[in-house]
């Protein structure tokens, strides 16, 4: 075995690879496919929606793939029933609160791993806000399908554009992307370079012609 590789187990299956990458990146390389959601190949791993976490033998708590990086003889499951468990309980309380209909792939998601946001009850909590947000002519902001990943904020700042348009406002549950001071996004510095409507994974942010046509 070459030097700069080591050795570790993904569900069962021995594999040699290059130390310090993810164990996103080793699922990969041995066909293993982990669902992600605040993961994009161009951000920075972030870790915070927690949709990819996997069981590692030996770690009291589960660990997120996207940011944990692998250590010669890791035994890690991507798929037990602690795993299902943690995704299945992610995807129904982001179902229960807000609104998935222009995320096919958490849908399809949510019926792979049984999952059921009506077990909440009718009193689960649901993220509202005051409509969407139409103050530009090329995109629109409806923060109730916003899943707080984080990929707007960050395709905006120092990953790729360093505009620094968009942030976060509130605490909690109450915690929402907005533009400083809630400003109108023309009056922030903002120059619609469309980054942040291409890296949205719940059509939060959409072009305004693709919302105005349904498309």
């Amino acid at each position: 075995m070459p030097p700069n590789e080591i050795w570790i187990t993904i569900d069962g299956q021995a594999l040699k690879v290059p130390p310090g990458i993810t164990i996103l990146e080793a699922a990969r390389l041995a066909g293993v496919e982990i669902p992600t959601l605040c993961y994009h190949p161009s951000l920075t791993a972030n870790a915070v929606c927690r949709l990819c976490v996997v069981e590692w033998r030996g770690s009291r708590t589960l660990v997120a793939a996207c940011a944990g990086t692998v250590r010669p003889n890791a035994v890690i499951l991507t798929n037990s029933r602690r795993v299902r468990t943690a995704r299945r309980t992610i995807l129904e309380m982001l179902a229960a609160s807000v609104d998935l209909s222009d995320a096919p792939d958490l849908q399809a998601l949510l019926a792979e791993y049984g999952g059921d946001p009506n077990r909440f009850g009718e009193d689960a909590a649901r993220r509202t806000f005051d409509g969407v947000k139409a103050d530009n002519p090329f995109y629109v902001r409806d923060y109730d399908k916003c899943v707080l990943c984080w990929r707007c904020v960050q395709v905006c700042a120092d990953d790729v554009q360093h505009t620094y348009a968009l942030g976060f406002n509130g605490r909690g549950f109450h915690t929402e992307i907005a533009t400083f001071f809630d400003a109108p996004m023309p009056d922030t510095t903002c120059v619609f370079c469309g980054n942040c409507v291409g890296v949205c994974p719940t059509g939060a942010l959409k072009g305004k012609r693709e919302y105005l046509w349904g498309g």
